[in-house]
């Protein structure tokens, strides 16, 4: 049997698990699941009932999207991913990522819901938090890796790519021209257009939908 992903397309937590997965090349199940109805199977691998989640086997789960990007990084890298994301800096570039821009992004999107400071306000700590260091690091190599990517471009692109989209006209006009060209390069990439093929909502009884397209 495949290893399990539950999954939902447009998260950014279970998009870079599925980068991993994908760049690693280990084939596994697709459940493709809608958040408002999340099926039994699910909660039943993970009571915390979030996304992604990784059966490896019965009664053997990963449920954090970093600890699924190293798992599968882990069965093949032969590209380096994990050498080049060793060091602090990376670790604090993730750690921020997922912590205090995440919150500023999410305040952003949803700036009716935190009146405390308007949009553009929360926009602006978004930047200072992630967008600023990632321009700064940008400016000489093409990759947080260096000449390469490693697995902190995969695990932090995907929330950039989500402010990005917030307001895409202001994005394209913005001054972090090195941080635009990176990211549009991981949104044009083989492996992103892999990553985000559209396939059904998983139904129990359904046909094995099997992630990357195309693997064994």
């Amino acid at each position: 049997m495949l290893p399990i992903l539950y999954s939902f397309r447009r998260c950014p937590y279970a998009i870079r698990a599925r980068l991993a997965l994908g760049q690693a090349g280990v084939a596994v199940e697709l459940r493709e699941v809608v958040l408002s109805r999340k099926p039994a199977e699910l909660w039943a691998a993970s009571p915390a009932g979030t996304v992604p989640v990784l059966q490896i086997e019965p009664g053997r789960v990963i449920a954090q999207s970093l600890d699924i990007m190293r798992w599968a990084l882990g069965q093949g890298d032969a590209d380096g991913w994990l050498v080049r994301a060793e060091s602090p800096d990376h670790r604090t570039l993730i750690d921020t990522c997922d912590g205090d821009f995440k919150q500023a992004l999410d305040r952003y999107k949803y700036a009716e819901r935190h009146p405390q400071r308007s949009a553009h306000e929360w926009r602006d700590e978004a930047v200072r938090c992630l967008i600023d260091p990632l321009e700064a690091r940008l400016a000489d190599d093409p990759q947080l890796g260096g000449a390469q990517p490693c697995l902190t471009d995969a695990a932090v692109f995907p929330f950039v790519r989500q402010f990005a989209a917030v307001d895409a006209v202001w994005w394209a006009a913005s001054p972090w021209v090195a941080t635009r060209r990176w990211h549009d390069a991981w949104q044009g990439s083989a492996l992103m257009t892999a990553c985000m093929h559209k396939t059904p909502t998983w139904q129990p009884g359904a046909p094995v939908t099997v992630f990357p397209p195309g693997a064994a």
